[in-house]
């Protein structure tokens, strides 16, 4: 294993602490190295098209961290070329791999929440909530693109994309609250923060969805007081709802009747019967953490390269998000709904 990195000191912790056999400050000599079979692309989010491109041309799979591109353009620049070349890639949409949104995935299949009307989904993360806090490539659209509609929106797209299908249309509106941060390096002098600290909107599923016609809202913040790191949704159906969050993320909330004894929501707790919950922990009650997403993840990536059926998130679900997101930047810079072209080729509408 070879790393890449342009810092002196992320080389030697590849090799010191991480277990690279080597390492180099230039990343084309690990795509162009014949004994590297993947590539694990996790630079900043302004590098993110180049080095995928590159990694397409020479043929090798690719796992890209999100967002794939600053732009939806972007994005879908890498999955031409991955197309094009005919490799696998995996982007890191881990939240969908937990036990418990399996299982929710698998009641709404099954009808047991009975036609979908309406959902809630919301990320909050205070990690931007200090005006002190300096300003890094994230707040900039040169080297971050959009804020956090690519930083957290993505995720929370992607997810409830991955539950009940393809968003239709949107209307949404962002802010940007904390408008200046301190300048890199101890300077007294503030650069303007240029993308949205915040955003919310009103989706519509698309008739070929499994949450066909159904209505909801979702929200994103990097500057909630309070939240650490509560990602969540709330999904509703003519016969049942659940709920889950990812700050208890080894627990699902679940309804299932209108009337009785045990009317309102059940808390369940993952086990042996959620999808993969098994192999990380012997029992309910011994909960998985988010190192162990990211391990699933990247078995699903490696199984895929073999052969294997490909069921991580992909560039083009990468795309599918994308979409969503450019349309609600649209829609807020219109104060109009936007209709969205849906994507082929995403894992996210494969109900196999």
């Amino acid at each position: 294993m070879t790393a890449a990195d342009v810092a002196e000191q992320g080389r030697d912790y590849a090799t010191s602490v991480l277990g690279f056999r080597s390492s180099t400050a230039d990343y084309r000599a690990v795509i162009e190295d014949p004994a590297v079979d993947v590539v694990s692309i996790c630079a900043p989010n302004a590098l993110h098209r180049e080095i995928a491109v590159a990694a397409a041309a020479a043929g090798k799979p690719f796992w890209l961290e999100k967002p794939a591109g600053r732009t939806g353009a972007e994005t879908e620049e890498i999955a031409a070329a991955a197309t094009q070349a005919g490799v696998v890639t995996c982007v890191g949409f881990n939240y969908r791999h937990t036990p418990a949104v399996l299982h929710a995935r698998e009641l709404i299949e099954s009808g047991a929440l009975g036609r979908i009307t309406n959902i809630r989904g919301r990320f909050f993360g205070g990690f931007s909530s200090d005006p002190e806090d300096p300003l890094t490539w994230r707040f900039t659209r040169e080297s971050g693109g959009s804020g956090v509609l690519n930083d957290l929106m993505g995720h929370l797209v992607d997810l409830i994309q991955f539950l009940l299908g393809t968003i239709g249309s949107v209307a949404a509106t962002t802010g940007t609250f904390i408008e200046d941060r301190p300048l890199l390096g101890g300077a007294e002098q503030r650069g303007a923060v240029e993308n949205e600290d915040y955003a919310t909107m009103l989706v519509e599923f698309a008739p070929d969805a499994v949450g066909s016609g159904a209505l909801g809202s979702l929200e994103a913040s990097r500057i909630a007081v309070g939240p650490k790191s509560e990602y969540g949704f709330e999904i509703f159906g003519t016969e049942g709802s659940l709920r889950w969050e990812f700050e208890r993320l080894n627990e699902l909330e679940v309804a299932l009747t209108r009337s009785g004894p045990h009317v309102g929501y059940t808390r369940v707790f993952a086990d042996r019967h959620f999808p993969g919950y098994a192999r990380f922990q012997p029992s309910s009650g011994t909960g998985m953490g988010y190192d162990d997403l990211k391990t699933i993840e990247a078995s699903l990536f490696l199984q895929a390269v073999l052969g294997g059926p490909a069921l991580a998130g992909n560039i083009h679900d990468a795309v599918a998000a994308s979409r969503v997101n450019d349309a609600a930047e649209a829609s807020a810079a219109t104060h109009a709904w936007q209709d969205i072209v849906a994507t082929a080729g995403t894992t996210s509408n494969n109900r196999d």
